[in-house]
């Protein structure tokens, strides 16, 4: 109650909500049976130390701030980053703070319907805390982000999300710029060391945990002595120190010598592990009680349970019995295995009907795992039969589907790998040999750890890379770009071929793009560039290499703002592509078209806007000739130009032409979309908000609204499936619509739009200023203009914002004056409005209106059909503000020159 349910096709939900709850009450017998259950978080044995100015940083960021702030709190496993998340929990919910938690779908058993009651009733705020974020596919987290939940508007709304790397984050953020919040990171930093002149919170959170444990044994912690130095980089992870602590009360109770080094550690807990199997089982030297001989799984059998469930993770009781099927053939039913491990580690919610829980921490399941494969030299058994039951709960189903636990299983082996140099060449490289695939479907997190492995082959991420996607997926694109960068490292240094150098740079610089990581693809691609222009100069064959790799480093500066080194490289690629033309036009002459059509946007975006539309006139010219003879082939390469050639039009105040070309476009875009929605849709919407932006123009503001609702209403599903590509489209489509909304008068609604359009402007702006600023600032002048209105009456901000806008179009019309002194001069008009509106400032809104009058005479001296209306909407401000200033004689002189009556 309180929140949405997404679910998949099958009915299963993609995730879990459920209000967070305190650790439970645990029994202190049960606890001591199995010295790792102390470690599990969840159960919060040790007393919270350490990390107060982490926990004090969250408190800051929970109660200032916008009304929605997504933060990414990583670090490596171990950290301590659920234990500090459930401490800020705890404090939030204490502050009356609605808590919930998030748990990602496939394999989750549901809560019990009605149980999870998750509605605000008169909580302060809502905190979401969503653990293991960098695993969930970026499709799925922007789903739980538009839940309703989230979207309360009566109180604040924070999200954590918990990682071990900040390497997924830059798709997340991108993810969340349509939902105005606020973003942030925060790095969990190791403990500091002692002998690095550290304030020795290594000691001291080993004297609580040690307290903590020795409680639980009934033990004086003050006789327990520190089994060693605690200097070395392992006892830098939380967990670590926890785990030193644990063992010392653990020998000390059995009599035993605690051992110093973090790996020895780990062998003691588990051995541990083993002897809580064998007691169970009975070792045939003492006498069983009755609940004991109900136990019938022998430690050899559970240890085979053990590792299957550290590979899967908790399940339903029937996969639980799928995965137990997999083990070497045993003389037990399924059920008594099920059962007997349920008893040893029961599920982490009561009451939940999940099997195979894990052992916990996680670091201690993935030691767990390297260890029982074999091919270490620890001072532990490796198990035959690991290797064998791994690569069959990999396996395929009937389906050719991957199983559901798959992202955990290889996560778990990658990260182990990390610390076990046997686990990665002689069993998870073999297995992934076997099916690249895997590596794909397991997701963005699966990669990204892969292309982090020291010891990686180079023909495994080759194999892997075989099987990637041609067109961007965002649920994949950071974990491709982290492979693709891993090629490319290995592979660019042991090429001699220029040819292949440039070609792995062009491929990496679009993967980067995809990614967000904007400036590393930039990087690429103009060493590809200068690679491939080199080759083109001596062999004549290599020319379309070199042309179509300048026209996309073209677009990369256009999407960073470098409008000038854009111009420059379509042009010299456009120059490539005439010479191809005219020798073979059967080759050549489409991607001759297309060059054509990027160099007019280009020439556009710098204000030269008779040359952008000859540009367009011969691409289209070039592709008329072509479409007439193959329709289908060449009809989304038509619509596309047709639309930028719309586009051109009306910049240059060609207004009913503009609406013909655009209509022309919308017709075959909307056939192409009803085709194939997935290819095409994207293109629709984009028609649709450009045929409503020329309709309002032109006044017929009914036509423009509906164009405009049916592009947002397209527009925010795919914003929600691909955000990063999206969202820019979105805002702007909003920003047209909330446009018509003030022309007929519906000035609040405006308003309410308009906010929306410049909050995800804003967000752009901040990642990617020079292309992002200018619409952040149209948008600007324009919520101006709306607060200035009086049934708005936002007089104060109206002045504030549009100042903004105007500080942002003079920067930019000095740096680029061909592209926005356009810009500068609607701008002056909006300020100078703005002020006659409100009647403030009028001194200061008379000068920006007479600046405007003359920049619109100089630009309409090249293209009078474009400012010579605007510049008339400058006179009458000038008009107006005369008036309120008392020069009434001088401002009726200036309106009859204009041929206005009073």
């Amino acid at each position: 109650m309180g929140a949405d349910i997404h679910v998949f096709a099958d009915g299963n939900p993609l995730y879990v909500l459920e209000s967070w709850r305190p650790p439970p009450p645990t029994d202190q017998r049960w606890l001591r049976e199995m010295p790792s259950r102390m470690l599990n978080a969840r159960f919060a044995v040790v007393d919270f130390t350490g990390r107060q100015q982490e926990l004090a940083d969250l408190r800051r960021w929970c109660l200032a701030g916008s009304r929605l702030a997504v933060r990414w709190l990583y670090g490596p496993g171990g950290q301590g980053k659920t234990r500090l998340a459930d401490q800020f929990a705890q404090a939030a919910c204490a502050d009356g703070w609605k808590v919930v938690t998030a748990t990602h779908g496939l394999g989750t058993v549901l809560p019990p319907p009605g149980s999870q009651d998750l509605r605000l009733d008169g909580a302060v705020g809502m905190l979401l805390i969503i653990d293991y974020a960098d695993r969930w596919p970026l499709s799925h987290l922007a789903w739980l982000l538009s839940n309703s939940l989230l979207h309360q508007s009566t109180v604040p709304t924070r999200v954590l999300m918990l990682a071990r790397s900040a390497d997924g984050w830059p798709a997340v953020r991108g993810s969340v710029a349509n939902l105005q919040a606020s973003t942030s990171t925060q790095l969990l930093e190791p403990l500091p060391a002692e002998s690095d002149g550290g304030p020795g919170q290594r000691t001291e959170m080993f004297k609580v945990a040690r307290a903590s444990f020795a409680i639980r044994f009934g033990a004086a912690a003050e006789q327990i002595m520190m089994p060693g130095p605690l200097d070395h980089p392992d006892f830098g992870l939380p967990l670590a120190v926890h785990l030193a602590a644990l063992v010392a009360v653990d020998a000390y109770i059995t009599g035993q010598r605690p051992p110093t080094s973090m790996a020895d550690l780990t062998l003691y807990l588990l051995d541990r592990e083993h002897t809580h199997w064998v007691n169970l089982y009975g070792d045939g030297l003492r006498k069983l009680t009755a609940s004991e001989r109900s136990f019938r799984t022998p430690p050899s059998v559970m240890n085979q349970a053990v590792f299957a469930a550290a590979l899967t993770g908790s399940q339903p009781p029937d996969a639980g019995r799928f995965v137990l099927g997999h083990l070497p053939r045993q003389q037990l039913p399924a059920e008594q295995i099920v059962a007997d491990h349920t008893r040893c580690y029961p599920p982490a919610f009561p009451g939940r009907a999940t099997v195979l829980e894990p052992l916990y921490p996680d670091r201690l399941a993935e030691d767990f795992l390297a260890l029982t494969l074999p091919g270490h030299h620890a001072d532990y058994p490796s198990q035959p039969w690991s290797a064998s039951v791994a690569g069959k709960l990999l396996g395929r189903g009937s389906d050719g589907a991957p199983p559901g636990w798959a992202p955990r299983a290889i996560t778990f082996l990658a990260s182990a790998a990390e610390r076990w140099p046997h686990l990665g060449p002689e069993h998870l490289y073999p297995l992934l040999r076997e099916d690249p695939h895997l590596a794909i479907d397991a997701g963005s997190a699966v990669m990204i750890a892969l292309a982090h492995l020291g010891d990686v082959p180079p023909d495994l991420l080759d194999s892997i890379a075989s099987h990637f996607p041609d067109a961007g997926k965002s649920d994949l694109d950071t974990g491709i770009a982290h492979i693709t960068a891993r090629r490319a490292q290995y592979k660019l240094p042991v090429t001699d071929s220029v040819f292949t150098r440039a070609s792995i740079l062009f491929d990496l610089g679009v993967r980067l793009w995809r990614a967000g990581l904007y400036e590393q693809a930039l990087e690429a691609s103009e060493e590809g560039v200068r690679l491939s222009r080199g080759l083109a100069e001596t062999d004549p064959s290599m020319i379309p290499a070199a042309a179509s790799s300048l026209l996309n480093l073209s677009v990369d500066y256009s999407m960073a703002g470098r409008r000038e080194e854009a111009l420059a490289a379509v042009m010299e690629s456009v120059s490539l592509y005439r010479r191809l033309a005219d020798d073979d036009p059967v080759r050549h002459s489409e991607a001759f078209a297309h060059a054509l059509d990027s160099l007019s946007g280009v020439l556009g975006s710098v204000g030269r806007i008779e040359e952008s539309l000859a540009a367009s006139a011969e691409s289209l010219t070039i592709l008329y000739g072509m479409s007439s003879n193959d329709p289908l082939t060449h009809g989304s390469t038509l619509a596309r130009v047709l639309q930028n050639y719309s586009s051109h039009l009306r910049n240059a105040g060609r207004m009913e032409q503009a609406l013909t070309i655009v209509q022309q476009a919308l017709e075959i875009r909307r056939t192409l979309a009803a085709t194939d929605p997935a290819v095409h849709e994207v293109d629709f919407a984009y028609s649709l908000s450009a045929s409503g932006s020329i309709l309002k123009k032109l006044g017929r503001y009914d036509e423009a609204l509906a164009a405009y609702e049916e592009s947002i209403h397209l527009g925010r599903r795919l914003a929600v499936l691909n955000p990063e590509a999206r969202v820019p489209e979105l805002a702007v489509s909003l920003g047209g619509l909330s446009g018509c909304l003030y022309v007929v008068g519906l000035h609040q609604d405006a308003v309410t739009v308009l906010e929306e359009a410049i909050h995800l402007h804003r967000k752009l702006a901040t990642s990617n200023p020079a292309a992002n600023e200018p619409e952040l600032a149209r948008s600007l002048g324009s919520l101006g203009l709306l607060f200035s209105e009086p049934d708005v009456e936002r007089f104060r901000e109206a002045l504030n914002i549009t100042q903004e806008a105007l500080g942002i179009f003079h920067r930019l019309s000095t740096e680029f004056p061909s592209a926005f002194m356009g810009d500068m001069a609607d701008s002056l008009v909006q300020f100078a409005v703005t002020r006659k509106n409100v009647r403030m400032d009028l001194i200061n809104g008379l000068s920006a209106a007479k600046e405007a009058v003359r920049i619109y005479g100089r630009l309409g001296q090249e293209i009078p059909e474009a400012y010579s209306q605007k510049q008339a909407v400058a006179y009458l401000a000038i008009v107006d503000i005369l008036q309120e200033l008392g020069f009434a004689k001088e401002a009726s002189k200036l309106r009859g020159e204009l041929g206005q009556t009073p």
